[in-house]
């Protein structure tokens, strides 16, 4: 199925060849993970990011410290890459445009557009014609009080834009006695409010796509939250049946496909039971971009999701997805967990990824542990 862009797309050009520049938007521990796949392919990288101490630039051959709004700024670093790609969707409208008005963009600013607004991407979601929570926009306390009579409670109120790892939401259990409070509490921002679904599992199909439309979907992995942050993904995802399985990888195809998606993007979803016992899936996000459920490619894939994202904003074939092992285990780093690093290191078969950054406060991803099993 295709999809008018919302904005024009930029330049169009063949292949990237080795010797070339990608530029990345963003400085986190993606953005570093990118630009060491690109090195692997004899790739440059040049970074843009606001943060001076941004962990991307000590694996950069270039840097450029500016705000996202810096439009000469934005404009001198499109000019001295080949091709831009981005590690986080929260960037400005203003700020795609400007880039993929001078090179090709990947993912797209329509696509970036489409998925940086959670009533819009649902909307879009829904369109296709694939489950999705029960929805309503919310602007205001009196659009609260009528989309909770709607959708009914327990229910997520979520900002439409911005908001990652739990942030940006509240959970309604109970009545809403203050609907005003309730929106103060979320700064009166926008809002989506969500019906709450009951699932077994939050799974999610990390997948890869291409200009040309290939597409390459890994194995659905699972996923454990806690303290809504990622803390553990195992692949395959146990107990799902390869027709629920097929059924995901489908979705994200058709996702992938809508957006005319060029790139890696996760499909996170909701693995849920009928009242006929039959599995299927429920569509909660999109993430447009190579996401933390799939870092156990690199190690427990053929090609893990950081090469598959050069590779398809090169214009270059997409490389296999298959597994290296029986089954991968992931394991996030948070905090002060990182200290941990001379026990995890002595651990055979335990593969160590430390992202570089300074200060190991609560909540935040430091690194990541991969596992893979092989059984004979």
């Amino acid at each position: 199925m295709s999809r008018t862009p919302l904005i024009a797309p930029g330049p169009s050009i063949g292949p990237v060849a080795p010797g070339a520049t990608i530029g990345i938007i963003g400085g986190g521990q993606l953005g570093r993970m990118i630009a060491v796949a690109a090195a692997q392919y004899g790739l440059k990288c040049h970074v843009y990011c606001p943060d001076p101490d941004s962990p991307a630039f000590e694996v950069a051959g270039r840097r450029t410290v500016a705000a996202y709004d810096d439009a000469a700024a934005l404009q001198a670093f499109a000019e001295s890459v080949d091709v831009v790609t981005y590690e986080f969707e929260n960037i400005p409208s203003d700020t795609a445009e400007i880039l993929a008005a001078r090179r090709p963009l990947h993912p797209s600013a329509s696509a970036l557009a489409t998925t940086q607004d959670r009533l819009t991407e649902k909307s879009f979601v829904a369109g296709l014609g694939i489950p999705v929570a029960p929805f309503r926009a919310v602007d205001d306390a009196a659009g609260l009080v009528e989309a909770v009579r709607e959708i009914g409670l327990p229910a997520v109120l979520k900002t439409r834009r911005f908001g990652y790892d739990g942030k940006g939401q509240v959970m309604l259990r109970d009545a809403v006695t203050d609907p005003a409070a309730v929106m103060a509490s979320l700064r009166d921002q926008p809002c989506i409010l969500e019906g709450f679904v009951p699932f077994e599992a939050e799974v999610s199909v990390v997948a890869a796509r291409n200009a040309e439309g290939g597409f390459s979907a890994y194995a659905p992995c699972a996923n454990e939250h806690r303290h809504h942050i990622l803390a553990r993904t195992v692949v395959p995802a146990p107990g799902m049946a390869p027709e629920t399985a097929a059924e995901a990888i489908a979705i994200a195809r058709t996702i992938a496909d809508a957006l005319d998606y060029v790139g890696v993007l996760a499909v996170e979803m909701f693995l849920v039971r009928g009242a006929d016992g039959r599995a299927s899936v429920v569509v909660n996000e999109i993430a447009p971009r190579v996401h933390n459920s799939g870092h156990w490619t690199i190690e427990g894939a053929e090609t893990s999701q950081f090469a598959q994202h050069v590779r398809a904003i090169c214009g270059w074939p997409l490389g296999s997805a298959a597994l290296t092992g029986t089954s991968v285990e992931m394991l996030n780093l948070i905090g002060d967990q990182a200290g941990d690093w001379t026990r995890i290191l002595a651990e055979p078969g335990s593969h160590l990824h430390l992202y570089g950054k300074g200060e190991a406060r609560p909540g935040r991803k430091m690194g990541h542990l991969t596992r893979v099993t092989t059984r004979a």
